[in-house]
Order: C-alpha cells, then sequence, then structure tokens
C-alpha cells in the first residue's frame, strides 16, 4: 500500500529498513530505532497527516523497561550526584539550544500557539531542567538524627534518600513538553532510570525530547528510553512489569484509575496527575471586569485543553447578568485560528474525536436545560471549536460535574459565600480554583475550597519550584518543587550502636 509522507521543517525522513519512513525515533537502550509500522501525527490546524512515528510493540515496552532495570541496577547512575548533575546541565543546554526546533514542532504537532511556547508548552518545561539540576546540588540526600539512649547503650540514627528504581512515566497530549520534562527532569535527579511514553496523539514532540538526550548528553544507555506508540497494551505492559518500580501518569481520571489498579498487583509506588473541575468563584465586592477578563482568557487557554483551567464559573446571583455579558464580550475578542499567525490567541483542539466529545457535551447540557449565550459550533479546516459559555448550569448536571477538556465556560450562580464553597466543593476533582475579591476575604474563601492549587485575583502559581498536583480523584502526590523530587525518592533509615560513647 502506498502512502504520502511528510518531513517536518529541517529535518531528512529516515528510512526504518522496510522502505517506510519515519519522522523521529524511538530510544531504547541508548540507541536511536524505528519500528516495523508507524501511524501518522496530524496537524490540528489543519487535518492533514505532519509525520509519522515508531508504533512501538510490547515487545519494544519491555525492551525498553529491561533496559532501565539494567541500567539501575548495574551503573552508578543512582548514586553518581556528579554525573546527574552533570548530564541535567547538558538536556538542559542542549534544548535551550534546540528550542526554536521545539517550538515549531509543538505548535505543528500540539497546535499550540508560539505565545504559549514562550510559557508552559516549551520555555517553562525547559526551566524545569535547569531548577532540578541546581536543586540537586543542595538537597540534602542525608538527614542526621542524632544519637538516642537504648537499654543503656547510645545508638547513632540517620536517614539517606535513595533512587525509587525504574519509572514509567507515561504522559498526555496536551502539553507533552511540560509534562514530560516535569517527570523527567526529578526522576533523573533523583538517580531513577525511566521509560517514557508519549501520547498517541502527539509522539513526535516527545521522541524529539528523546533524541536530544541520545545525542547531546551522556545520560547513560538505559538510563532514559523514549516509547511512541498507538497500542495502549504498551501502557498496560509499563504498569504491570514487575521491572518497574514507580508508575507516573498525567491523562484522564478514569485511565488513572485503571493505572492505580493494575500497578496494585505488584504494589508500585504510584503518582497520578489527573482531572479536574476547577471553580472560579466571583465574590459580590470583586473587580467584575478584571474577574471577566481573567475568567473568560485563561478558560480557551490551549482551546480549553489544560485540567487546571477554572470551567465553572460561579457568580453572585444578584450580579448574574451583568458578569455574563463582560465574559461574553471577552469571548468575542478571542483570535481563534492559525496557530502559527502571531495574532492568534486559541489554536485547536487536537483531533475530531476530542471536538466531538466537546460539542456532544455542550449539545447535552443545552437539552438538560442550559441556555447557550455564545459559540457552541466547529469550525473548519483543523479541529478549531468558538469559545462557548453556557448560563443556566445545573450544578449537578454533566457540564458541571464532567471534564469537558475544550473551551466551554459553564455559568453557575450562587446566593453567598457559603453556597459558593459548597458548590465548587460539589466535585470529585480536587484540582485548582479561583477567587476574586477583597484580599482577607478572598483569602478565606480560598482556604475553604479542596484543590491541591489555587488562584486569589490572578495570582499565578505555575512554576518549576511550586509543588502542583490535587486533591480527590485529582491525582496523587505532586509535580514540580522539592516535593517533585522527592516523590522520586526513597527514605532509608539507619542505626549503629556507638562503641565510644560521646563525652
Amino acid at each position: 500500500m502506498m502512502r504520502e509522507t511528510s518531513t517536518l521543517p529541517g529535518e531528512e525522513q529516515r528510512s526504518n529498513g522496510a522502505g517506510q519512513h519515519v519522522d523521529r525515533r524511538l530510544l531504547i537502550d541508548g540507541q536511536l530505532l524505528t519500528t516495523a509500522r508507524t501511524f501518522p501525527s496530524l496537524n490540528p490546524a489543519t487535518g492533514q497527516v505532519l509525520g509519522y512515528a515508531p508504533d512501538a510493540t510490547v515487545a519494544e515496552a519491555q525492551a525498553a523497561v529491561a533496559a532501565a532495570r539494567r541500567a539501575f541496577d548495574t551503573t552508578d547512575w543512582a548514586t553518581n550526584v556528579e554525573l546527574r548533575i552533570r548530564c541535567l546541565d547538558q538536556l538542559h543546554r542542549a534544548l535551550v539550544e534546540h528550542r526554536d526546533e521545539l517550538a515549531d514542532l509543538t505548535v505543528a504537532e500540539v497546535g499550540a500557539t508560539p505565545a504559549l511556547c514562550a510559557g508552559a508548552q516549551l520555555d517553562q518545561p525547559i526551566a524545569i531542567v535547569r531548577y532540578y539540576a541546581d536543586l540537586l546540588r543542595r538537597y540534602p540526600m542525608t538527614e542526621d538524627l542524632g544519637n538516642a539512649e537504648i537499654r543503656g547503650m547510645q545508638h547513632h540514627r540517620w536517614v539517606e534518600k535513595e533512587a525509587a528504581g525504574v519509572v514509567a512515566a507515561i504522559i498526555a497530549y496536551n502539553y507533552p513538553n511540560q509534562l514530560a520534562l516535569a517527570k523527567l527532569g526529578p526522576a533523573l535527579a533523583a538517580g531513577c532510570t525511566v521509560v517514557l511514553k508519549g501520547a498517541p496523539d502527539t509522539p513526535l514532540v516527545t521522541l524529539a525530547l528523546g533524541e536530544l538526550i541520545a545525542e547531546h548528553t551522556d545520560i547513560p544507555a538505559g538510563v532514559v528510553n523514549v516509547l511512541s506508540g498507538a497500542d495502549p497494551d504498551v501502557g498496560a505492559a509499563l504498569t504491570t512489569s514487575p521491572d518497574v518500580d514507580m508508575v507516573t501518569f498525567t491523562g484522564s481520571t478514569q485511565t488513572g484509575r485503571r493505572i492505580m489498579a493494575a500497578a496494585s498487583e505488584t504494589l508500585k509506588k504510584v503518582f497520578l496527575e489527573l482531572g479536574g473541575k476547577s471553580a472560579a468563584i466571583v465574590l459580590d465586592d470583586a473587580d467584575f471586569t478584571m474577574a471577566a477578563l481573567f475568567t473568560a482568557f485563561s478558560m480557551v487557554t490551549h482551546a480549553g485543553q489544560g485540567c487546571a483551567l477554572t470551567s465553572r464559573l460561579l457568580v453572585p446571583r444578584t450580579h448574574h447578568d451583568e458578569i455574563v455579558v463582560l465574559v461574553k464580550n471577552n469571548f468575542g475578542l478571542v483570535k481563534y485560528g492559525d496557530p502559527t499567525d502571531p495574532q492568534t490567541y486559541m489554536g485547536p483542539l487536537i483531533s475530531e474525536k476530542q471536538r466531538d466529545k466537546v460539542h456532544g457535551m455542550v449539545q447535552r447540557a443545552v437539552a438538560a436545560g442550559a441556555t447557550l449565550v455564545t459559540g457552541g459550533q466547529k469550525v473548519d479546516p483543523g479541529f478549531f471549536y468558538q469559545p462557548t459559555l453556557l448560563t443556566g448550569v445545573d450544578p449537578d448536571s454533566e457540564i458541571a460535574q464532567e471534564e469537558v477538556f475544550g473551551p466551554v465556560l459553564a455559568v453557575i450562580a450562587y446566593d453567598d459565600d457559603d453556597d459558593a464553597v459548597r458548590i465548587a466543593n460539589n466535585s470529585i476533582y480536587g484540582l485548582s480554583g479561583a477567587v476574586f475579591g477583597s484580599e482577607e476575604r478572598a483569602i478565606a474563601v480560598a482556604r475553604r475550597i479542596r484543590t491541591g492549587t489555587f488562584s486569589i485575583n490572578g495570582g499565578n502559581y505555575f512554576s518549576p519550584d511550586v509543588p502542583f498536583g490535587g486533591y480527590k480523584q485529582s491525582g496523587i502526590g505532586r509535580e514540580m518543587g522539592v516535593a517533585g523530587l522527592e516523590e522520586f525518592l526513597e527514605s532509608k533509615t539507619f542505626a549503629r550502636v556507638l562503641t565510644e560513647v560521646p563525652a
């Protein structure tokens, strides 16, 4: 069967020896490899094939795990701090030097805008690697607990931090550079070895990270392995392998539940960063203009494909109509379309499947009694969806309870602060949230919301040094910051009898 192939900017296609072409390669045990099968990656702004990625099989996943196991068990990677610092420095330098190439690929494959690449899509993820290289230089791997007299003898106690072992890291499509480097950076700093599996919708950008590691760092063979594949059995092989000590996953809560269940068979350590249905609360003493601007443009960031976005807008019943008009007007200012255009604020959804899901949820919300104020339409070509505002939303309805992952904002009216807190906490999720109002009152409300992160009057918490994660079914553990490093460490307690009693 003949097919058309495409070449990425600045890249020559590579043959896998079987007459097929791939645009990126797997990294397994220090070798850049292709596979017998490939699968296409689409440009979501056009719907056209961008390139082809190797379609890894379970056998390749098992080879990657074996390589990571061997590297952890037989090399000094886990104990050689100076080597790890040097390799993280090299990785950071390679990312900086190839930043523009990665940005072009991220725009083309992810549908991100250049402005997003200057932030959470690329430049902030690159800064994560710098952060962990620097943190490793000063992080204490040993804690002295001093002496204790037990049964007439002096005992000296201390705690040492050790790498958790072999890590399977599985990421989502929406911010692939962020998700990959927020796992790779601390895992490598801790001394772990890693098998990283990219999302099937955005394989090329993750494979590009693997190529940089192979070609521009001294990271030993097997320490980092990077896979792409469309077969869900590949991910299952990683989560169930007895040679994997820890699983870190970012994606849907539904998939997170399955991963947790699979990992329980071997009692693996599990870190999960899952879904969200975060609420933004506008108090009656807030600056409504600022709150409406923030919530509108935040909700359509990356076409709403962000787990921490505030997709529920809670407004005082007495000011409902006033705030809705402000949000609607702001949605009308959002320029969406070709993400390569510097004037574009919102790009496409990742796929036709995701767009159909979003559209279906909007249609069901309207059928259930919500009012469509603006938006609610697909835009072709590509996988675009209009910024969409719904009012009259029942707090218990699907659109208020389930993650949409699209540019859809549901407005819910409340009566007083207690009612707002109750509605905000009425969710299986607890990832993020926001509040607008006088500072003391806003902070008091924020402290009552059960989420892992919170923005007060537009405050931005997202940074390499700040822990990120959620309560309830939004996940387990924290990514980034010192807490992010410690997710990949184990603590070992030591004690020895002192033969000479201190004076």
